[in-house]
This record gives structure tokens, C-alpha cells and sequence, in this order.
């Protein structure tokens, strides 16, 4: 019996009888949705704990290499292969977590700021993660290192949820179930279990837009403040905040969605001032950017020249891996991004994403990366409800596809040979 039916059965039934027929109808009803869906958080979850055997699978290769290399060599090797694996999980940004987990913020900075020496450019590094993962530390077996991957267990299992949980109120069940699996396996989803703040950026982002969307203005303001303090291109939680402000104001004049605006920025405003008070030092943030990695804007030109390259002699330089990596990332967003139009994602998560992917075409260095497409996760809602339902083998072939590369940027990534 459908739900529609059963006001009808309720008039037509024989007083109490049939109003309890009707209860119990509408409670079989709603056992059943929750049965549903909670089969449907059992496959995401599911497909995470599979995506993060197949990156330490990729992580597992990488370090037999490395042993083989270093045996090769006669260099000493470590008397397990955990060793290794733990050194790959934790490379690049993750030893500055590490770092500002371990012993917090530098008071002095250096002269000139350098990437290889020093803590100074830590303070290029928002503080949310490593400080949750120092909290966490306090019950979690292991050091801060195993406390900085560990609660990227967590957070990432709840972002898993929470994107189900958007999916479904968008459209319904299959494209839940489609959504979570494709952000499993999306090959920038590899920093899910890395020692990286993609996680905890996540996670207040997709609390900030069910907050949105169930017009919960304050909750949604806090975590949006929680999220601009978790990573730079968190700032695009603001622009979602304001368009959603914008759109009930201009319909419903309900100008209190204006608090989520307000709150929304605090964040990122919080750490910069933070930083100024403890170093000393204004503009501490952009210095270490600059002087460390040599960072600046190219307003989208490094990104072209990247694919262009790319496309002329594919992986034929000395960097035609990043050439790659550049090109393939740009692909990902611009298919992402026409199928989040055609299918409707709400406007305040396409701000979002487009904030996202409007930071990272900027920069003059760390061009486009699939980690920084995976964090416009709402992307992945369009391309969910977008894939046809009767030809299956399409969005299977795409989680194929997808779970592959992410293994395949898993060893790149660990062999050095591109910065994610």
C-alpha cells in the first residue's frame, strides 16, 4: 500500500479498525524506507572500506619498491614492510600535520622560509585537522602519527554518510548508493587515507549544506567557520552560505539566513589573526607561500599551459607526469560540472564547487590536482543522478575506471613523482 492510499484507507475503513489498519500500514511503510536505507549506508561504507584496501594495496606496492630499490643499493631496509607503507602515508603535506600536531605553531619564523628546513612553513597549514588529531591522540592508541591517520578513518566514514545522506534528499536511494561509491573511488579520494585535512574539510561541508538545506542558519554558519579553518579552499563554504542567504531572502524574506554569512568566515579570519598575535608577523600565511613553494597567481594560465603540454607530447618531459595530472584533473571538473548543471545540484553547492575549482586554477605553481576536484564533492551528486539506471555497465565501467586510477595515483604520488 502506498503512502498516497493511505488517507483513503483510513476514510473507508470501520472506525478504529481501520485507522489502525492504516497506522500499522504507514509504520510498515516506514520500517521498510529505513531498512532501505540503511542497506544503502551499508554498501557506501562498504565501498569505502574497499577503496582503502586498494590504496594500501598501491601504498603496499610502493614500499616493496622502495625495499627493492634500497636492496639494490646495499642501503639498510627497515625489518618490516610497515615501516614503509607508513612512510607513504604520511608524505608530502602530511608531515607538516605532524609537525603542528607534535609541537603546534613556530613563534619565530625563519629569515627566509624554506620547505626542507625548519617548521616555519607550517603555518602554511590550517589548523583544524592537526589539532583534532592531537585531541584524539589522547584516547587513540599509537603516537600523533597513528592519531592523524586514524581520525581520517573516522572522518572519512562519516563523510561517506553525509554524502549519502545529501544524495538522497536531492534525488533519492540509487543515486545516494551511486554517489557514495563514486566518492570512494575517485582517484583524489586517495588523501582519505593520508595523514591530509581532505577529510575534516568534507565533513563540515557536508554538514554546512544539510544544515542549508533544512535552513538551520546558525548550525550551518558554525560549520562553515569550522571548515574555513580546515583548508584555504574551505572559503567556498561562503559563497554557498551567501547564495543560499540570497535565495531565501529574495523568495521568503527571511533575512536571518543572513547569520550563516556572518559566521561563515571566521574561520579562516580566526587563524590569519591567530597567526598574527603568535609570530608576530602579519601576512605570515602568503610568506610562507611564497618563499616556501614559490607560490603566486597565474589566474588559470598555469593550468592551460599544463594541458596543452600535455596534450602536445604526453608524458614525454620531465614533467609530464604533473602535465597529466593537470590535464586529467581539468577533465574530471569539467565533466563534473555539466553534470551538476544539467542535473540540478542546488545552486549553493555549485557555488561551492565553484570556488573550489576557481582556487585551484589560480595558483602559479600547485596547479589543477584530483584532490583538489574531489573536495567540490558536490560534482559527484550530478554525475550519480546523471549515469543512466538501465545501462549499469556505464556506471560500473566508470567505478572501474575510477578505483583504478586511484591506485595508480596512490603509487605515483608515493614514488614522488608528482605532488598531489
Amino acid at each position: 500500500m502506498s503512502v498516497a492510499a493511505l488517507p483513503v484507507a483510513a476514510e473507508h475503513g470501520t472506525g478504529v479498525i481501520g485507522a489502525r489498519q492504516a497506522e500499522t500500514a504507514a509504520d510498515r511503510f516506514a520500517a521498510a524506507s529505513r531498512r532501505e536505507w540503511h542497506r544503502t549506508i551499508g554498501i557506501g561504507l562498504a565501498a569505502y572500506v574497499i577503496s582503502r584496501i586498494l590504496v594500501y594495496v598501491g601504498s603496499y606496492a610502493q614500499a616493496t619498491q622502495e625495499v627493492s630499490e634500497r636492496q639494490s643499493r646495499f642501503l639498510p631496509v627497515p625489518g618490516s614492510v610497515r615501516v614503509m607503507i607508513e612512510n607513504v602515508l604520511w608524505r608530502w603535506d602530511g608531515k607538516w600535520y605532524k609537525i603542528i600536531a607534535d609541537e603546534g605553531y613556530p613563534r619565530q619564523l625563519a629569515t627566509f622560509i624554506r620547505y626542507d628546513q625548519g617548521s616555519s612553513a607550517s603555518v602554511a597549514f590550517f589548523p583544524v585537522y592537526p589539532m583534532l588529531a592531537r585531541w584524539f591522540d589522547l584516547v587513540f592508541p599509537g603516537n600523533v602519527f597513528y592519531a592523524l591517520l586514524g581520525l581520517n578513518v573516522v572522518l572519512s566514514a562519516i563523510a561517506v554518510v553525509l554524502v549519502g545522506m545529501i544524495a538522497r534528499d536531492l534525488y533519492d536511494l540509487d543515486t545516494a548508493r551511486r554517489a557514495m561509491i563514486l566518492f570512494c573511488v575517485f582517484p583524489g579520494a586517495v588523501t582519505l587515507s593520508w595523514s591530509y585535512a581532505e577529510p575534516s574539510l568534507i565533513v563540515c561541508a557536508t554538514a554546512c549544506f544539510l544544515c542549508l538545506h533544512r535552513e538551520r542558519w546558525i548550525l550551518a554558519g558554525v560549520f562553515s567557520a569550522i571548515g574555513t579553518a580546515t583548508r584555504p579552499n574551505a572559503i567556498g563554504l561562503v559563497a554557498a552560505c551567501g547564495v543560499a542567504a540570497l535565495l531565501v531572502i529574495w523568495k521568503r524574506r527571511q533575512w536571518r539566513a543572513l547569520v550563516s554569512v556572518v559566521l561563515a568566515p571566521l574561520g579562516v579570519f580566526g587563524y590569519h589573526l591567530f597567526l598574527t598575535h603568535h609570530t608576530g608577523e602579519s601576512g605570515a600565511w602568503m610568506r610562507a607561500q611564497r618563499e616556501a613553494w614559490d607560490e603566486g597567481y597565474s589566474w588559470g594560465a598555469t593550468a592551460v599551459r599544463f594541458t596543452w603540454r600535455f596534450l602536445e607530447n604526453p608524458l614525454g618531459s620531465w614533467y609530464g607526469g604533473t602535465y597529466m595530472h593537470t590535464a586529467l584533473a581539468l577533465f574530471a571538473l569539467a565533466i563534473g560540472a555539466y553534470c551538476a548543471v544539467v542535473r540540478r545540484v542546488p545552486l549553493p553547492m555549485l557555488a561551492y564547487a565553484a570556488g573550489v575549482a576557481a582556487l585551484m586554477v589560480m595558483p602559479a605553481t600547485v596547479s589543477a590536482r584530483p584532490r583538489f576536484v574531489f573536495a567540490a564533492f558536490p560534482l559527484v551528486f550530478g554525475v550519480a543522478a546523471w549515469l543512466p539506471r538501465r545501462r549499469r555497465y556505464l556506471f560500473e565501467g566508470v567505478v572501474v575506471l575510477s578505483a583504478g586510477s586511484m591506485v595508480v595515483f596512490t603509487l605515483i604520488y608515493g614514488s614522488y613523482a608528482v605532488i598531489p
